[in-house]
């Protein structure tokens, strides 16, 4: 199951104390202060890791601290700093602070970090003839991570129409495959590889009429799709459970409309599956009568047309 959002806490370490120290011998009797400085507190840090998929460690850790600095000794010796904590996330987190509801940081790209906690400074001595100072508490705060698949391709379309078997059939993913909607409940990743380069597919769970406003599994699902790079729109041509392909296509076109953030504007290729069963063929010749635009009629099953898809899917990404 995708895991993709999650709250936590981070704090990163507070700085450790100044010294208050003075040094004596025969010959001094007024002491002569060499109390060192505090070491200053770990940050918490945020590093991307591809390996990552989802939020799933956060949903049973959801408290990070970073180490505090060591206090300050006596001969004006430094405290040693904290060590930062890192924190590994999946491609395509985004942080926001819970507090301001800002946005912090988008982390798109494998190895990129990001500071979120800042550690507390050190606190100072009493060397320089000042009284010794504490060190300062490192930032806290409450952080809300939420995930957005990063894929080239997304494939959308409503509950049942072969969402599932076309991923299973063009790559090593495995999602469920039923004849009940919503079989697909979290996306799923496929890696296809192609002639000179992989794509990375993502199964849309199936899109409904209200998704935007979080109908069915709503718009839980519709922010995936805004890091896609091209639509995959499949149709079910055979009109197995007796719902309109070209309805259908309408409707879930309308509602990346309804969606916004520039979904559908994105460069769809269209699907028309199930063309191995009955009235296929018929309904195929009026959805193309609906349609000024390029068609692809595949059995995701049988495997007849997939080609000729992935192809096109191919010279969009390499060109598009």
């Amino acid at each position: 199951m995708l895991i993709d959002q999650a709250k936590i806490h981070v704090k990163a370490g507070d700085g450790g104390n100044g010294c208050t120290s003075f040094y004596r011998d025969k010959f001094v009797r007024k002491g002569k202060p060499n109390g060192g400085d505090g070491g200053a507190g770990g940050n918490l840090i945020f590093k991307v890791d591809k390996n990552i998929r989802t939020l799933l460690d956060f949903q049973y850790n959801r408290h990070f601290k970073a180490a505090r600095g060591r206090h300050g000794g006596s001969n004006n010796k430094t405290g040693r700093s904290g060590e930062d904590r890192y924190v590994k996330v999946p491609p395509g987190t985004i942080l926001k602070d819970v507090a301001t509801d800002l946005l912090l940081r988008d982390l798109t790209h494998d190895g990129e970090e990001v500071i979120v906690a800042v550690g507390g400074s050190g606190g100072k001595g009493n060397t320089k003839k000042r009284d010794a100072t504490s060190g300062e508490k490192g930032e806290a705060k409450e952080l809300a991570l939420e995930l957005k698949l990063i894929a080239d391709i997304g494939i959308i379309g409503y509950p049942n129409v072969g969402k599932s078997t076309l991923i299973s059939r063009v790559s090593s993913a495995k999602s469920k495959i039923a004849c009940y909607p919503f079989t697909t409940k979290a996306p799923i990743l496929g890696i296809v590889k192609m002639y000179d380069g992989d794509l990375a597919f993502a199964d849309m769970p199936g899109l409904i009429e209200g998704a935007h406003k979080g109908r069915g599994l709503g718009d839980e699902f519709l922010r995936h799709i805004e890091r896609t790079r091209i639509l995959v729109h499949m149709v079910d041509i055979a009109q197995v459970e007796t719902r309109n392909a070209y309805d259908d296509y309408v409707s879930i076109n309308n509602e990346l409309s309804l969606y916004g953030r520039h979904l559908s504007a994105k460069l769809q290729v269209i699907a028309c599956n199930k063309m191995d069963l009955q009235d296929a063929k018929k309904n195929l010749d009026a959805f193309r009568k609906k349609i000024d635009k390029k068609v692809f009629p595949i059995s995701a099953v049988t495997g007849v047309g997939v080609k000729e898809l992935l192809d096109e899917i191919w010279n969009l990404a390499k060109n598009g």
